[in-house]
């Protein structure tokens, strides 16, 4: 079976409504980087500790829900050690995007980030067996291409740092991945409880780690306000109960369909990044933007022709 296809006896009605919760979840994402960009630049909190507590205020608002809505038996996941791992690398992703966003406006990060897509499809392709024709490895390319035009003037004023959300790119895509391959073994809610325990764990190492080596990024510190307290923990709710959306839609619907809809993310980060920090994508960036959501629009397009020219075989 193709693995793209999605889970068996999925229906065209589980797809759009795997759709429209990837969607939603694509809006909420950035508020939660919005949140930690004020963090680093207003309440002083290095990006290794507001990833940290943006793992820890997640365990503390899905924690709850486990044992009055599905029990402490819920804690024993069937896969515990892949949901760990899977934690793990979405805490060194969310490190790396914290980083970007701390130096460098909202929608440039989210632009050279939006190569995650194509590095999801050409995996979907590679690891999975979906069907990738020549159309939509030449979208890939062209993708890549707009990525590299918003990443040139970032990179003469940021230096390494704009590479930083390709690194984040890559390491979410392989996030992503795991969601599938994980499967059905587990609730959304139990994955995202344990891997809330995986990136707990991870950054409270990366940060002991980087604080005994002096490193800025990695300064420890407490919430300074009781506003700051509370931003925080929206920033773990946002983050536990966004990616259960996340989770629900890849079991609905196929991988590669629904990778480009995260360039809704855009949406959001554009008008947080203008109205809190007052940024804004110059002509140059929008164009290297519109080329990347041409291209994912168009995956979409042939991903659907694709599977609609499937269907029509196995018809007849």
């Amino acid at each position: 079976m193709n693995a793209g296809a999605g889970p068996a006896g999925q229906s065209g009605a589980n797809t759009m409504q795997g759709v429209a919760l990837m969607a939603v979840a694509m809006l909420l994402l950035p508020c939660m980087d919005a949140i930690a960009k004020y963090m680093a630049n207003f309440a002083g909190m290095s990006p290794g500790q507001v990833t940290f507590y943006r793992f820890f205020f997640q365990l503390v608002c899905t924690v709850p829900l486990i044992f009055t809505a599905a029990g402490a038996a819920t804690l024993r996941p069937k896969r515990p050690w892949l949901n760990l791992l899977r934690g793990a690398i979405h805490g060194a992703a969310s490190l790396l995007f914290f980083a970007a966003v701390k130096y460098m406006p909202l929608a440039d990060v989210f632009a050279i980030y939006f190569v995650e897509p194509f590095i999801l499809t050409a995996m979907s392709a590679a690891f999975l067996g979906d069907r990738v024709g020549w159309r939509r490895w030449l979208a890939i390319i062209i993708g890549f291409g707009g990525a590299l035009i918003v990443i040139q003037p970032s990179f003469v004023l940021f230096g390494w740092t704009a590479l930083l959300p390709v690194g984040c790119a890559f390491l979410y895509s392989v996030y992503l991945f795991m969601n599938r391959a994980i499967g059905d073994a587990d609730s959304p809610l139990t994955m995202q409880t344990i891997a809330g325990f995986g990136g707990t764990l991870f950054m409270g190492l990366a940060l002991m780690i980087g604080n005994n080596a002096s490193i800025a990024d990695f300064e420890l510190s407490l919430p300074p306000s009781l506003f700051t307290l509370i931003l925080l923990l929206v920033l773990g709710a946002l983050s536990g109960y966004a990616h259960m959306l996340v989770v629900r839609a890849f079991r609905m619907a196929p991988l590669s369909l629904l990778a480009p809809f995260q360039y809704f993310e855009i949406i959001s980060a554009t008008v947080l990044g203008y109205a809190i920090f007052g940024d804004f994508p110059t002509p140059s960036k929008w164009l290297g933007i519109a080329i990347i959501v041409a291209s994912g629009l168009f995956i979409i397009w042939r991903e659907q022709t694709s599977r609609k020219a499937r269907a029509d075989i196995a018809f007849d």
